[in-house]
């Protein structure tokens, strides 16, 4: 059990390393958000004014959307670089070494998370910049901070599975076509009662729609409610369960 632990840390520590030595890795899950946050809330400024809108300012209803978005994209940047170590061959080493095989998987997920803290972090300091609304005081942002890391870890786990399968950094691609359509195909713009066509149909059914909703209770009006709270509990904890055996089940292929 203590080797586990200590490895996990070992290689968690390792992937936060990395940060500031490959930039270009992370830097980018950093920006898009920010730019989103400034020009969702500028350009569709007037969508407040819809009958039905939850949010009296466009950021309200943006900031936890990008927030999450921003987290998932550090969470996968983690996936990014175990691809990487595979292509390189450096991965081989640890499959090579006395190491708990779970190790493996546990130290890029922990830093998945902890790559998640700073686009958390960021953004609620634009957040607070721009004038948004803390409505849910500090029960909402609890919502916030649990949706915003366990999306870091779901995306981690997302990555992984596809990096195990792979092997290559040229998947890379999908696993960020994968976080962007999960996204843009939920409540991301627009609230659920004001959506139609196919895309209502579809929101309804994506688990982020329930994640977007307990993560807003941060900044709406309507504050924090066990109404808006545990589908958002079930989503996470069922994207968490699924996508955390997919990533397993991809740890095994590869060190079977």
């Amino acid at each position: 059990m203590s080797a586990t632990r200590d490895i996990t840390i070992g290689l968690a520590e390792r992937s936060v390393k990395l940060i500031p030595r490959m930039p270009s890795t992370f830097v980018p899950s950093l920006i898009m958000p920010i730019f989103l946050v400034v020009s969702f809330s500028g350009a569709f400024a007037g969508l407040t004014q819809l009958p039905g809108f939850p949010a009296d300012k466009m950021i309200d209803w943006v900031f936890p959307m990008t927030t999450l978005q921003g987290c998932a994209f550090a969470g996968v940047t983690t996936a990014m670089a175990i691809a990487r170590d595979l292509d390189n061959g450096f991965y081989d080493r640890l499959i090579g070494s006395p190491a708990p095989r779970i190790s493996l998987m546990l130290g890029p997920l922990l830093a998945s998370v902890i790559r998640g803290m700073i686009p958390l972090t960021i953004l609620l300091i634009v957040a607070v910049i721009g004038g948004a609304n803390f409505n849910g005081g500090f029960p909402g942002l609890g919502m916030l901070v649990i949706c915003a890391m366990s999306i870091s870890f779901i995306a981690g786990c997302w990555g992984l599975g596809l990096a195990f399968r792979a092997k290559t950094q040229q998947i890379a691609p999908l696993m960020q076509m994968g976080l962007f359509t999960v996204f843009f195909l939920s409540t991301a713009q627009m609230p659920i009662q004001l959506l139609t066509g196919w895309i209502h149909q579809v929101a309804r059914f994506n688990p982020i729609t329930n994640v977007l909703q307990m993560a807003r209770q941060v900044s709406l009006p309507a504050g924090v409610t066990w109404a808006t709270t545990w589908p958002g509990f079930v989503s996470l904890a069922g994207m968490a369960a699924v996508l955390g055996l997919f990533a397993y089940r991809g740890l095994l292929k590869i060190v079977d």
